[in-house]
């Protein structure tokens, strides 16, 4: 299927790992064979000057300009895949202005700079358009049969239209009642749906998984190529979090990087000072223009600080730049409610653009945070969940993170209901960490960032 000018793709799908492959191989390809001839032109030697580097700057600059843009896969439209392809070439490209003037030296060509901007807007399009017809035909590829209760597969529907992570289209469903065998001879309810359906995955909730007669049928189906999942697995897969009637069975079933992998949790904490140290250079500049911006318009102490629950249950006191009027105290420790009257005009510009979060370095510098990880709560937060929720403890195992799976798939919790839905993604992060879990984290993060949302 094509692009028509309207909506195409779909929500972060199947990681769509081709269309960024191409994207950063036609990237590299761009600016390698710009920079070679600019160098064959002007007599000098490419891989032995000081511009090779630059140049392998500029292309990652360029990468995760093009991701924080949402590109190759978030775009939905032609013409939001043409702005978001000017504006990823242009922020590259005034970002490494904006460092040869702080340097006072001209780091790449200018032939490099803009002919990669020109060359490669029309570039990205077509790789929002190649993704976008990849991710559709993989959404018809997995046409799902779900044999679940009616709680259940509501849950799946919803969470497949908000936040899925592979495309999938639901194509049949039946309760555990409807597909087991009850004639004589036996009928086979469950073989002739997932048939008549065309259904390539077939997904058993735990009643299901514990019916004989649909074990059996399902067996049938897998010898002939359907692909069987448990109600975890399709979650885990599909939609990048544990289902909450799976959470407190399989809390203790599986390794968790920083506990059961030491080299993770060094490497990890390497990297977390390595940023930090990085993020409190901008801290350092972004300061002054904080305190300016309080005078106009949000008056009071520059630095909020709250105490919250860290690794081990140990509490600490988090930073972050003051976003709200002062209140009573019985009000200091409220949900934020996603239009709260508290938060001031300038407070809420640094709650969009994140800024308010980014004193935290100082935190990740004590080692009480991480980059990564699952987001610190407030202590009495933690003592009403932790009773309300037995397995709730599990997520205080590993260092809480400035961002995390959680706060990229469903951003903010402002209720317990809310908090139960993050918590199963907390459980995905705890179950999947690793590196590469957590550069994809960043890069959301920073997507995030780049396109305004958030609080």
């Amino acid at each position: 299927m094509g692009l028509s000018s309207g909506t195409f793709g779909a929500d972060e799908s199947g990681m769509s790992r081709p269309g960024r492959l191409v994207l950063s191989l036609g990237t590299v390809i761009v600016v390698v064979g710009l920079s070679k001839a600019h160098a064959v032109a002007s007599g000098y030697v490419w891989s032995g000057s000081p511009r090779f580097a630059w140049s392998l700057a500029w292309i990652v600059s360029l990468c995760l300009a093009a991701y924080a843009f949402g590109l190759p896969e978030q775009v939905r439209t032609r013409r939001a895949a043409v702005l978001a392809a000017v504006l990823a070439t242009v922020s590259a490209a005034l970002a490494m202005s904006a460092i040869e003037l702080f340097l006072g030296d001209a780091l790449l060509p200018r032939f490099v700079v803009f002919g990669s901007a020109v060359v490669l807007v029309p570039f990205y399009v077509l790789c929002a358009v190649f993704t976008a017809d990849i991710d559709v035909r993989a959404g018809e590829r997995d046409r799902v049969l779900v044999v679940a209760a009616a709680e259940e597969m509501e849950s799946i529907e919803a969470d497949l239209a908000r936040a899925a992570e592979r495309p999938a289209m639901i194509v049949g469903w039946l309760t555990p009642v409807e597909a087991t065998s009850t004639s004589v001879p036996p009928a086979r309810p469950l073989v002739d749906a997932v048939r008549i359906a065309r259904a390539t995955v077939l997904v058993l909730s735990r009643a299901a998984q514990n019916d004989n007669d649909i074990v059996l049928q399902a067996s049938e189906l897998h010898e002939s190529g359907v692909r069987i999942r448990t109600l975890s697995l399709f979650y885990e897969e599909w939609l990048g979090k544990l289902p909450i009637s799976e959470l407190e069975r399989i809390s203790l079933l599986f390794d968790i990087g920083e506990l059961h992998a030491a080299w993770y949790g060094r490497v990890k904490r390497l990297l977390d000072v390595a940023l930090a140290l990085c993020g409190l250079a901008v801290l350092a500049l972004i300061t002054p223009l904080v305190v300016i911006g309080d005078l106009i318009g949000n008056r009071g102490p520059l630095f909020y600080r709250q105490p919250r629950t860290g690794r081990a249950g140990v509490p600490f006191e988090m930073l972050k730049f003051r976003t709200m009027r002062a209140c009573a105290p019985e009000q200091a420790d409220d949900w934020t409610a996603e239009h709260d009257v508290r938060i001031t005009t300038f407070g809420g510009l640094l709650r969009r653009s994140h800024l308010d979060e980014l004193p935290q370095v100082v935190n990740i510098l004590r080692g009480e945070l991480s980059v990564v990880g699952p987001r610190p709560e407030q202590p009495h937060v933690v003592e009403e969940l932790v009773d309300k929720i037995p397995f709730y403890r599990l997520r205080h195992l590993v260092r809480p993170g400035l961002t995390g799976w959680a706060q990229v798939k469903y951003q903010y919790a402002g209720t317990d209901a809310e908090t139960l839905e993050k918590l199963q993604y907390e459980f995905f992060y705890l179950r999947r960490q690793s590196l590469g879990l957590d550069l994809r984290i960043v890069g959301r993060t920073l997507r995030s960032v780049a396109m305004g949302e958030g609080r």
